[in-house]
């Protein structure tokens, strides 16, 4: 059984309908990650779940039961905001132990779980410190030291780590995933940011205007992208897309008129995509330099040499801008024509509505 399940779930702010019939089934362990641009309607899709917003339509069940009707406080959830909103007058250890003492929980009690939670988390001899005295890091990690001794069936982050510098977000991403291993608990967390949900997730929710535009692993999304919406989020650089023409789909081949770029065969069964205006996509990793199974001419116009990667920026005959990503340091002249190459394996197929063609 589920231990988090959505049924047909809606939100609704006066006309603007914002959630969109969601179905999602998360199971009990599992690290999910809500992953989509702004405005996508994640995190409003979490605040539904911890009782922050209410049901439009639909249910939300924890354990099997529904919760539309409870409150926060009774869905066995805790969550962990953006901002830490730790109390600067009190120590660490009171700012963890406050749900425990709106709880009215014996002080034994109290004491047990503050000090279980700060050994997970590495602050104990932090706990008679205050917020002001702590660095962004561990701040955080407070805040969650909080969620933390509720002892939820289920945690729920909101972009818990945008408010850090990168090096402290790739060290605290180390620590939430050794968190979740520790604890063996459901986390469902959001961000934006696809690098978080690629490194962190065991399942990822790409959100879209409302609306789930695919569910699958990190690999999943990576590999087979159902459409170009999800092709174009996941991944860093982006994908690249090349539009074209199928003048031929015979059920073994597509054969594809890249006008310029020339003709692009690939083996793909369908044959409806005929004559269809079609989005051919190919990753900037998976290019390299030289000839190859098909070969194009770019012209860089920027050049970008990061020690472990080179990444060079083109724009092609029709004007779609191209990126190519290449190990190490090569030498790629800015300005002059280089001849770079893909794998006809690699290339990812997208018909006339957007998806995905196998």
């Amino acid at each position: 059984m589920s231990q988090l399940s959505l049924k047909r779930l809606e939100k609704s702010f006066n006309e603007a309908r914002i959630i969109k019939g969601i179905d999602l089934e998360v199971s009990e362990g599992e690290f999910v990650v809500f992953v989509g641009p702004s405005g996508c309607g994640k995190s409003t899709l979490l605040r539904m779940i911890a009782g922050l917003e209410d049901v439009s339509e639909g249910e939300i069940e924890i354990s099997g039961k529904v919760v539309n009707d409870l409150p926060p406080v009774q869905r066995g959830i805790a969550m962990v905001f953006q901002s830490y909103a730790l109390y600067p007058h009190m120590t660490v250890y009171e700012n963890i132990a406050f749900p425990l003492r709106v709880e009215k929980l014996p002080n034994a009690e109290v004491a047990a779980r503050v000090d279980a939670a700060a050994k997970v988390l590495q602050l104990e001899s932090r706990l008679q410190h205050r917020p002001g005295q702590l660095s962004g890091g561990q701040r955080q990690r407070v805040a969650i030291g909080r969620a933390i001794v509720r002892q939820p069936k289920i945690f729920l982050f909101d972009e818990p780590l945008s408010n850090l510098d990168a090096a402290l977000r790739s060290e605290m991403r180390i620590e939430l995933m050794e968190l979740h291993k520790r604890l063996g608990s459901t986390m469902v967390y959001v961000t934006h940011d696809q690098v978080e949900a690629m490194t962190m997730a065991d399942k990822i929710v790409v959100l879209d205007a409302g609306q789930i535009s695919q569910v699958g692993s990190p690999l999943e999304l990576y590999h087979k992208p159902d459409n170009l919406f999800v092709a174009g989020f996941i991944g860093s650089p982006k994908m690249n897309f090349i539009s074209g023409t199928v003048s031929k789909a015979d059920g073994t081949t597509a054969t594809i008129d890249l006008g310029a770029l020339g003709t692009l065969d690939l083996p793909r069964t369908a044959t409806a995509i005929a004559g269809q205006t079609v989005t051919v996509g190919i990753r900037p990793e998976h290019l390299q330099l030289g000839t190859g199974d098909f070969t194009l001419s770019i012209t860089p116009n920027i050049v970008e040499q990061l020690g472990i990667h080179t990444v060079s920026y083109s724009t092609l005959p029709a004007g779609e801008n191209f990126i190519a990503l290449f190990e190490g340091d090569p030498q790629i002249p800015e300005g002059a024509p280089s001849q770079i190459s893909f794998a006809r394996s690699q290339v990812h197929l997208f018909d006339q509505a957007g998806l995905a063609v196998y």
